[in-house]
């Protein structure tokens, strides 16, 4: 069901400091065809919820695998958990019923969740690629270089970085004042989109979002890049070919999982900064898949790929349906 453009929104004077609600348009341009866009989005939802749900559960009840590698896995699978659930239940809103409006706090809420818990989603694989090194290089060292005590720490750490980081966000949009156009031309709400909608000078939002984008991004990759080239100098000196190919193993669904969140986060980065000739309904497919599919992706990778947690899984369904 498509939302309506021509919605007239209550304002006072030329500009408002607070907004009672936005109008989210869903897909614009496909408006005709979001009604079952919905569906494959629904479907991506339920596999991320019931994916990563499993996940906790094993890594929960399971004590052999309270190691590093599968607390970071849980850290994963719960920060894909809200993040997805942070979006989905309203888009689909949109999309199916036309349930296009929301609160002017609730969209900064919004805003919030989604790129603390980016930002977060970031910092946990840079902390598995650091696993993931010492694991290999150091193998006799690395339950006392990773201690429980030093996987939370680490855990909270990108936290209160995403927090802390993401917060002026909401602060800085808040003192500035709206325009009339309360039509946000996307599914959900999103620091740059509710940026175009302020009547005054912007230049210091959007040169922190960059900031942002760079300190947090840039970071995490590049501390799992030189990660990953440590490991390979390591493994390429190992003197087995099974022994290589072993530990090309245990990064392999790691790698898969980095690919799926930096891949679509840059091409959404890019067009919604670059890419003015992009039209709007790719752009806000892109957006869409940024947060939609690495979730899904997430728990399925690492359930094929992770050998105790596929037997784990396998054997939990064969005792309860033999």
């Amino acid at each position: 069901m498509a939302c309506r453009k021509d919605l007239i929104l209550p304002t006072s004077g030329n500009n408002s400091l607070h907004p009672p609600f936005f109008i989210l348009l869903g897909i614009p341009g496909l408006e005709k065809a979001q009604f079952w866009i919905a569906f494959p989005f629904c479907a991506m939802y339920a596999v991320a919820m019931v994916g990563n749900i499993i996940i906790l559960h094993v890594i929960r009840t399971d004590h052999t695998l309270h190691e590093p590698m599968y607390l970071f896995l849980a850290m994963l699978a719960f920060n894909d958990l809200v993040l997805s659930s942070s979006t989905l239940p309203k888009m689909l809103g949109i999309l199916w019923f036309g349930s296009c409006k929301i609160e002017y706090h609730a969209c900064l809420t919004q805003v919030f969740f989604i790129h603390t818990f980016s930002s977060v989603e970031s910092g946990i694989l840079m902390a598995m690629a650091l696993d993931r090194y010492v694991a290999i290089c150091f193998p006799l060292r690395h339950s006392t270089i990773l201690s429980p005590s030093v996987v939370a720490k680490l855990g909270a750490a990108v936290m209160v970085r995403g927090v802390l980081w993401v917060s002026p966000f909401c602060f800085m949009v808040t003192w500035k004042p709206f325009c009339h156009n309360r039509i946000i031309p996307q599914s959900y709400c999103e620091h740059m989109a509710v940026l175009k909608l302020v009547c005054a000078d912007t230049r210091a939002n959007r040169g922190y979002g960059l900031f942002v984008a760079f300190s947090v991004v840039g970071f995490d990759i590049i501390i799992i890049a030189i990660s990953y080239i440590m490991i390979l100098q390591a493994v390429l000196r190992l003197p087995s070919g099974d022994a290589r190919l072993k530990a090309f193993g245990t990064c392999a669904s790691h790698i898969c999982v980095i690919l799926a969140l930096y891949i679509p986060a840059l091409f959404t980065f890019l067009s919604h900064r670059f890419g003015h000739h992009v039209p709007q309904a790719v752009h806000v497919m892109l957006a869409n898949v940024y947060l939609l599919v690495p979730p899904m992706l997430n728990p399925i990778i690492y359930g094929v790929k992770t050998k105790q947690i596929r037997d784990r899984v396998v054997n939990t369904f064969c005792q309860k349906f033999p």
